[in-house]
């Protein structure tokens, strides 16, 4: 099933069906894409989405870094609830979101090294940057 995991139904009807699923993707909020396929995210290093910081981030900004990343973990936690009670539903047990993206085969990013600072990542994933442009006229 190649499906977009923002709204993980796609991914729940691929459980159901227990096919593979690959994952077509920007990013996903709270960096859940990172946590389920288990890549190191280390809000010390990687600055997080939507602030000022670069990777080169003075004392100060390293504690904001970490307290935003806690905080985005929380509130995630409630934006995506009605999809983890959907999947446990439909898959007749307890299932976190988390759980619920750890089972990307391959995780299709449109991303680009060179616009984004460097990260670790997992062999699954690969990065399509400007998949989406198109071709100058």
């Amino acid at each position: 099933v190649l499906t977009d995991p923002v709204v993980p139904c796609g991914q729940i009807l691929a459980l159901h069906l227990s096919v593979p699923s690959i994952f077509f993707l920007r990013g996903l909020p709270c960096s859940l894409d990172l946590q389920a396929a288990q890549c190191p995210d280390p809000p010390s290093y990687i600055p997080r989405t939507f602030t000022d910081n670069s990777d080169h981030m003075t004392f100060i900004q390293r504690v904001e870094n970490v307290l935003l990343k806690s905080s985005e973990s929380f509130l995630c936690h409630f934006a995506y609830l009605p999809f983890e009670l959907l999947a446990s539903d439909v898959l007749h047990r307890p299932v976190t979101m988390k759980e619920l993206l750890s089972h990307g085969s391959i995780w299709l990013k449109r991303m680009d090294f060179v616009f984004e600072y460097p990260m670790p990542v997992m062999p699954n994933m690969v990065f399509i940057g400007g998949i989406n442009c198109g071709r100058k006229k």
